[in-house]
């Protein structure tokens, strides 16, 4: 590893963070484009976002991805903030304009990008999303930038839920010639008469995920009719009981190993303007 006088540095900020992939990524990238940057993880939590700006100020980086749980946090420390990043309320990827920190959101670009690789653009379509957390928020927001038709969210009458209200009111204040509504995940009929009725249907919780690796949130097969194209947050297990049962029902289903490396790519197109080697980056680094 070559380090120099002038070498940048660039950082991924939460916790935990000793198991991401993400400095083998961004380092590859930049080696391969000949900067002379290196990227580093540090464990971070909430109460310590603002040492930690003030730490990228000091130490002059050029720009660091923000994960869990410093994603809303940090904005407060920010200068500028993109417009997808204000109307979600959270950011993951900063960056350094001479000085000057700006904050971007590249959850819900990875998501959008994935699927237009799978061929799916969601300009003018339903979408059927379930969940209503952070990384729901962030495909929300895309979506209704690329021009989605229509959102039902669905979620819980949880803790969450009013946050959750408010969060879609904000947005349909935002995009009113589009609508997004929220709706109860346990209101059976509503959820199935919604997805009947899209074009996408998303999961954005964690069900699908260990340990709940064999549970899908739709029981109903029925509602996998093969003009529903089916996606999923969760990218380990690759493909998630939800897509499975998708797929066995002959829709056109896509995983969340992409938007991963995706919403990674938007983040290096920020820091670098160039284009990440996607299909390399998922080889070298995601394939079991």
């Amino acid at each position: 590893m070559d380090i120099s006088g002038k070498t940048r540095l660039f950082g991924l900020i939460g916790s935990p963070v000793e198991h991401s992939k993400s400095p083998a990524m961004y380092n590859y990238c930049f080696d391969k484009w000949k900067l002379d940057y290196k990227y580093l993880a540090f464990d971070v939590d909430k109460n310590q976002t603002a040492d930690a700006i003030q730490a990228f100020r000091t130490f002059q980086m050029k720009g660091a991805n923000i994960t869990m749980p410093c994603k809303q946090e940090v904005l407060k420390y920010l200068d500028e903030i993109s417009p997808a990043a204000r109307l979600v309320g959270a950011c993951n990827t900063i960056v350094n304009h001479d000085g000057v920190l700006t904050g971007y959101i590249t959850d819900g670009e990875g998501y959008i990008e994935n699927l237009r690789h799978e061929g799916v653009e969601v300009k003018g379509k339903k979408i059927t999303l379930l969940g209503a957390g952070g990384v729901s928020s962030a495909i929300q927001a895309q979506a209704l930038l690329d021009g989605a038709r229509e959102i039902a969210v669905f979620n819980k009458k949880d803790a969450f839920w009013e946050k959750a209200i408010a969060k879609a009111a904000a947005y349909q204040k935002a995009f009113p010639s589009q609508k997004i509504t929220v709706y109860d995940m346990d209101d059976a009929e509503r959820l199935a008469a919604e997805i009947r009725t899209s074009d996408i249907l998303s999961n954005a919780t964690r069900v699908g995920m260990h340990p709940l690796e064999n549970i899908s949130i739709i029981t109903d097969h029925s509602l996998f009719r093969k003009e529903l194209v089916v996606t999923d947050v969760v990218y380990e297990p690759e493909k998630t009981k939800l897509l499975q049962d998708a797929e066995a029902a002959g829709c056109k289903t896509v995983g969340g190993l992409g938007m991963l490396i995706y919403q990674g790519a938007a983040a290096a197109k920020l820091y670098t303007g160039l284009d990440m080697p996607v299909e390399e980056v998922k080889e070298k680094f995601f394939q079991k």
